[in-house]
């Protein structure tokens, strides 16, 4: 099996990431109970909806998803 498809928690930031890039609410988080999981998808949220707001979109907005991807999936 294949790394991506083994770190979930990696995985829901990267798509909270996305969310928030793409300018959409927190409400549409897929994780309903306080898990790893959802922290972890909130935080890539938080992270995207800054360069959203930032206007760090598109390119730059994917190096970034690429630069913090391993160092940000901690809980803080």
């Amino acid at each position: 099996m294949k790394r991506h498809k083994r770190d979930r928690v990696e995985r829901a930031y990267t798509r909270g990431y996305r969310t928030g890039s793409s300018g959409r609410a927190r409400d549409l988080c897929p994780h309903a109970d306080i898990t790893i999981q959802r922290q972890a998808w909130i935080n890539g949220w938080r992270e995207g909806w800054c360069d959203h707001l930032e206007g760090n979109t598109g390119v730059p907005g994917v190096q970034s998803t690429l630069a913090l991807s391993g160092r940000r999936t901690g809980l803080y």
